[in-house]
């Protein structure tokens, strides 16, 4: 078995295309074949059902993808292992983030990454908090940035305090609330919202501070990203509470501050285990005051 052949597996349960596959690995899709046949034939069992229209993985070929993405993980932090010995980072980080963290410059921060480790290639992606922390716990990501209630420590990793904020109204520019140079939970809670999906972080801030102030409020539409919601509000549908600092950067829309508002705060967070030298470099360039060895 060869990592090359893993690869050749793990590209074509991801594209579900044996054609896209060697287009990603580079080489020709029969080399691609005859690779991924043989190692059907050493395991004994099919990886992927194959059909003139598509290609769907096996329950052998399911069973086989976590332990074959391990191994090449594995391979890739041996090279960056060694390579770092010799003052050379390089590999790949893999970053999570919230679509509305503001407590750092990110696109600043990988641009100053990027100058410092050229080597090292980045791969980024949005989702919500707890889903970033599960995957960071099982090793798809190598360190992400959340939003929490305030208060709330993320669980399982270790993780460091960026920084809090408040939220604010963000209602369309028509609103009766937008003349408002200051509002409060109560004068908001008649109004329809926009709301992130119930039971998620960015959610339960906000429910958490309606009902401590013993309101009720209707939300009519649940949404999974900021921008998306600032969309809905422009279109007269709801209002939302979001991040000031987040709102701030929205066009079409209005913010107005809040005096009893919600709070959240932004954290870092990576695996209790060693770090690659890719994410220890990233850590480090961060300049948080990381006071406790990352190894």
């Amino acid at each position: 078995m060869e990592l090359q052949q893993l690869r050749y597996v793990v590209a074509v349960a991801e594209t579900r295309s044996f054609t896209r596959a060697a287009q990603q690995c580079h080489v020709v899709q029969s080399a691609l074949s005859h690779q991924v046949a043989k190692l059907e034939r050493e395991i004994g069992a099919r990886l992927f059902d194959r059909t003139s229209r598509r290609v769907v993985t096996t329950a052998a070929g399911e069973a086989f993808l976590p332990a074959a993405r391990e191994a090449l993980d594995a391979a890739e932090r041996a090279r960056a292992e060694a390579a770092a010995v010799s003052g050379v980072v390089s590999g790949r980080l893999r970053l999570g983030a919230i679509p509305t963290v503001t407590a750092l410059d990110l696109p600043s921060a990988l641009r100053d990454f990027r100058d410092a480790h050229p080597r090292v290639d980045v791969s980024l992606r949005t989702d919500g908090s707890e889903e970033l922390v599960a995957q960071i716990s099982a090793g798809a990501v190598d360190v992400a940035f959340l939003g929490l209630p305030t208060g709330r420590t993320p669980q399982g990793v270790r993780s460091l305090l960026l920084g809090s904020g408040e939220h604010v109204a963000v209602v369309a520019a028509d609103h009766p609330v937008a003349r408002e140079h200051r509002t409060d939970l109560a004068t908001l809670a008649p109004y329809p919202f926009v709301d992130f999906t119930a039971g998620t972080p960015g959610r339960l801030q906000t429910d958490q501070a309606f009902a401590a102030a013993g309101l009720e409020r209707h939300v009519a539409f649940e949404v999974t990203t900021g921008d998306l919601a600032a969309r809905l509000v422009e279109q007269r549908l709801g209002i939302a509470l979001l991040p000031g600092a987040y709102a701030a950067t929205l066009a079409g829309v209005r913010t107005v501050p809040i005096s009893d508002a919600p709070s959240r705060e932004e954290h870092v967070a990576w695996s209790r285990y060693r770090p690659s030298p890719a994410a220890a470099a990233f850590l480090a360039g961060l300049g948080l005051g990381l006071d406790t060895p990352l190894g």
